[in-house]
């Protein structure tokens, strides 16, 4: 680690808790077992105005605008959002939220409420009309207003769950210990759990029973097992194949592995990196005396140097989670991370060279404080009031602002809205869901952006945040990232600035910092990383609140999204009370009841239970990189065939084109498990078998010499060799005389049946799958076909295919 970083680990844990007090506020009514709101009860009519008006109403349309820094600021309606808020602050802002909505209820114009001819864009509402007359939105406010004017007509209203008030996870199976335990090793570590770590959890939770046989038993039991798992997680998120997993999951999201052309030509500016950017090209290789191996090992210098630094971003998230460092520092690192080739890239290898532990590889990163950049003309050198580049973060890579550009019509926004996106969990074009006539617009209005209320409701907020970047005006990739507007930042847009505050002149140089220090501090920070921790174990986005105010499973839909907005906004507050750190994330993700559901105890009782509980548990389809390292735990060696083609026939990405890994199997897809179940059976049934007995992972008790039905010992240790392939393949733990080993015990004996009525059958295995054996396997009787058969089959079972 060097000097720069090593002093700036005080300043670090400081700014955390600068961090940790800013969010306070929201943390100390807060108990974190604190149960979700209950949905489903007759309630008076301030939790009707939460329930009915504010959820219904004010979220889905008037807090868009009526907020402070909303283009409804200076209107009589300015409501808070509760952000994190829980216990008496939560209190305190609904009742604000209610009485402002109240005051505005008690006005009249011409005998009509102000506040419904408001809605339906009469009397001049900047916001147009943003319900119909006749739709259920509409006639709830018609209540709070019938109401607010006429107080003896209050009454207790059913809130929208009232047709059923049991619990939310009530009939819902959930993952035990062990089975817990292998989700998570295989999600986070690419392995299977050791002994060790099952028994680690066992032993806490045994403790507890023992320790405890008074009132409280349940309590501490659920504590223990939790501290057990706890330090479990913790230990395997500090293997490096978690780290793979973290970079892999990230890029995911941000897709900074997507920059289009070579990135030693677009991540580095010819502008700013001219000498040193293509040092590969000069690179000396004379001491390869074969001309195709030199050519060949330049061809792989050149593509691992482009690797790193595409991996750089990545590379970032992972020292700061590596290093328990606090997690806003994705937004307010003064650093970056390099590689020795990298840092050649930078021209600044020279000076770095002796803390990289090898100087020759590629992918060793140490993190560094750029100068600020200097341009072959001066006119292009960066402003610095320090002489250092101002980093921010991911914010201020070069990579990031290479995967989203701009262009002179776009004007940054695309970097604002992304900015947005991954860091506050902001949709901004959500806010600008109602678009007018644009030809009538841009007709009407001489900057239709500034002053159109349609425009203005999304450009206010974006706008800003865009000026923050103009700095990184340049869009043509292969000359500057940085550099100025000649004509200076448009006049026609909305100042820089974040939230309604202005940036400060004299904070234009280092604007990126300023606006990851505020984003640091802003509570949906904490909610965004929550939302991509969840993202990156179960590949779902969180759900949104359901808009359809008349769909017959609303108030089903409604109780999922708050029921599981609840446990985002815990798990948020969790996070900033453990300073932080990402793993926390992880671990409170994967201990919560959202991830452990495993499916229901009997059939939901009706269509409204089946979509409340449809977005619970973990059920999709493991990507590549997850279903090769699946195999490698379970096999002790990878397919190794899901890459390139193949792995984006199988659903992957290439972070440019294809953003979004497939949710649902298509056709090639399933051609590809096919494959893929014989292949991986025929290489490793055979080969189990050709190993020591104590080396073995899929026969270790049995030998192929044992037959179905020669004796009922036999069938016996067919019976638990089965049980065991079912636990190794597919993390069942069934018993001998389970359906399930029944099933698979059957087509083991068919198999050899229909081979013994066969004629000349080869006695040994096919070609191909005897391969690279240790020792001779002879196969007589058909039985180590019969065991690849069997391992085939349960390779094409959804517990192994999805996760």
């Amino acid at each position: 680690m060097n000097s720069y970083i090593q002093g700036a680990n005080a300043a670090s844990r400081t700014f955390a808790a600068l961090v940790v007090a800013v969010f306070a506020t929201f943390n100390a009514a807060a108990e974190e077992t604190t149960p979700c709101p209950g949905v489903g009860r007759v309630v008076d009519a301030d939790a009707w105005f939460s329930s009915e008006i504010w959820a219904k109403v004010a979220t889905q349309e008037c807090v868009k605008c009526h907020k402070q820094g909303g283009n409804a600021e200076d209107s009589r309606l300015v409501l808070t959002e509760p952000g994190l808020a829980t216990g008496e602050e939560l209190s305190r802002v609904m009742t604000l939220n209610h009485d402002a909505f109240a005051s505005i209820a008690k006005l009249a114009s011409d005998d009509r409420s102000l506040l419904l001819a408001k809605v339906i864009g009469d009397l001049d509402h900047g916001g147009e009309q943003v319900l119909k007359p006749d739709s259920t939105g509409f006639h709830i406010l018609e209540e709070f207003v019938r109401r607010v004017n006429d107080p003896s007509a209050k009454r207790a209203v059913a809130t929208p769950g009232d047709l059923d008030e049991r619990p939310f996870f009530e009939g819902v199976t959930m993952l035990d210990d062990r089975r817990l335990l292998r989700r998570a090793t295989l999600s986070l570590a690419g392995r299977l759990p050791t002994e060790a770590e099952l028994a680690e959890v066992s032993v806490a939770k045994l403790s507890a029973v023992q320790q405890n046989l008074t009132d409280g038993l349940n309590a501490e039991i659920e504590d223990a097992r939790r501290r057990g798992f706890e330090e479990v997680l913790d230990n395997v998120m500090r293997e490096d194949a978690f780290y793979e997993r973290l970079r892999e999951g990230f890029n995911d999201i941000f897709l900074t592995l997507g920059v289009d052309g070579n990135p030693d030509s677009t991540v580095l500016s010819y502008e700013h990196f001219e000498k040193t950017r293509l040092w590969y090209q000069d690179y000396d290789l004379s001491h390869i005396d074969d001309e195709k191996e030199r050519r060949q090992a330049g061809y792989k210098l050149a593509n691992d140097y482009r690797a790193a630094l595409l991996g750089e971003p990545m590379k970032l998230i992972e020292y700061i989670v590596r290093n328990d460092r606090p997690f806003t520092e994705i937004v307010t690192a003064d650093y970056i991370m390099v590689s020795p080739y990298t840092a050649r890239g930078y021209g600044i290898f020279d000076e770095l060279k002796e803390q990289f532990t090898n100087p020759d590889d590629p992918f060793e990163y140490v993190p560094v404080r750029l100068k600020a950049l200097v341009g072959r003309n001066r006119s292009e050198d960066q402003d610095s009031k320090t002489g250092f580049y101002p980093h921010a973060g991911i914010l201020s890579m070069f990579q990031y602002l290479s995967r989203y550009p701009t262009t002179e019509t776009n004007r940054n926004r695309l970097r604002a809205r992304m900015y947005y996106q991954h860091f506050l969990g902001v949709d901004v074009l959500e806010l600008a869901a109602r678009v007018s006539d644009a030809a009538a617009v841009t007709a009407k209005f001489e900057i239709p952006t500034m002053q159109a209320s349609e425009c203005v409701v999304c450009h206010k907020t974006l706008d800003p945040v865009a000026g923050l970047f103009q700095d990184y005006w340049r869009f043509d990739r292969n000359f500057a990232i940085y550099g100025k507007r000649k004509e200076g930042w448009f006049t026609d847009m909305f100042g820089a600035g974040f939230e309604g505050e202005a940036l400060p002149f004299e904070q234009r140089w280092r604007s990126l910092q300023w606006l990851g220090e505020r984003t640091a501090k802003d509570p949906r920070f904490a909610v965004a990383m929550t939302e991509h921790a969840y993202y990156i174990l179960t590949g779902r986005r969180p759900l949104l609140t359901p808009k359809d105010l008349d769909d017959p499973l609303y108030r089903a839909r409604q109780r999922a999204y708050q029921e599981q907005r609840c446990e985002v906004e815990r798990i948020a507050r969790r996070f900033v009370d453990g300073e932080l750190n990402f793993r926390h994330l992880i671990a409170d993700w994967i201990l919560s009841d959202f991830y452990r559901a495993d499916g229901l105890m009997t059939a939901a009782d009706s269509p409204e239970r089946l979509a409340e509980l449809d977005d619970i548990g973990v059920v999709r389809m493991l990507s590549p990189e997850q279903l090769e390292r699946k195999i490698a735990a379970v096999f002790g060696r990878p397919w190794g065939r899901l890459t390139e083609q193949t792995a984006m026939l199988y659903g992957g990405i290439d972070s440019k084109e294809v953003t979004e890994r497939a949710a649902a199997p298509s056709g090639a897809m399933g051609a590809i498990q096919r494959t893929l179940s014989n292949d991986v059976a025929c290489r490793n049934v055979a080969y189990d078998f050709s190993r020591k007995r104590a080396d073995r992972v899929l026969f270790p008790n049995i030998e192929p010499d044992v037959l179905p039905g020669s004796s009922a010992e036999a069938d016996g240790k067919i019976r638990e060799a089965i049980v065991h392939l079912h636990e190794r393949v597919l993390g069942r733990y069934d018993t001998c005389d389970s359906l399930e080993v029944d099933r698979t015990f059957g087509l083991f004996a068919a198999v050899i049946a229909d081979a013994a009525a066969a004629d000349n059958v080869d006695s040994r295995e096919a070609w191909s799958c005897r391969q690279g054996l240790e020792s001779p396997v002879p196969d007589p009787n058909y039985t180590v076909r019969a065991w690849r058969a069997v391992v085939t089959y349960l390779l094409r079972q959804e517990e192994f295919l999805y996760e």
